[in-house]
């Protein structure tokens, strides 16, 4: 379950993080934008280290499942777009294949 919680906040902290760098370079804002992203950026990588996984490529491949799950919520909650059944269809598949990718028995 701790594993989870890191997923969330790893999460957070690249889509927060990476969100900054677009406001800048794509919506105009301030480069300024840039500084909080950078700690949130930080976080996210630090979060990632403690994910309880055999290997740092297991780590990742199975936390992409759930940056899919949370950038589908910043597209509905921070950008006013409701994920449609597509997207839904493919965080499922994402979602199941980090279950598979974590919790299998790895030689």
């Amino acid at each position: 379950m701790q594993t989870f919680g890191f997923f969330l906040v790893a999460a957070l902290g690249e889509i927060s993080g990476c969100y900054t760098f677009w406001a800048w370079l794509r919506l105009g804002k301030s480069i300024l934008w840039t500084v909080p992203g950078i700690f949130a950026l930080i976080i996210y990588a630090v979060a990632l280290t403690k994910v309880d996984a055999s290997n740092a490529g297991r780590a990742y491949a199975a936390y992409s499942g759930f940056y899919i799950l949370l950038s589908l919520f910043w597209l509905w909650l921070a950008e006013g777009v409701k994920p449609d059944k597509w997207d839904l269809l493919g965080v499922t598949i994402s979602l199941i294949g980090a279950v598979v990718i974590l919790f299998s028995p790895h030689r």
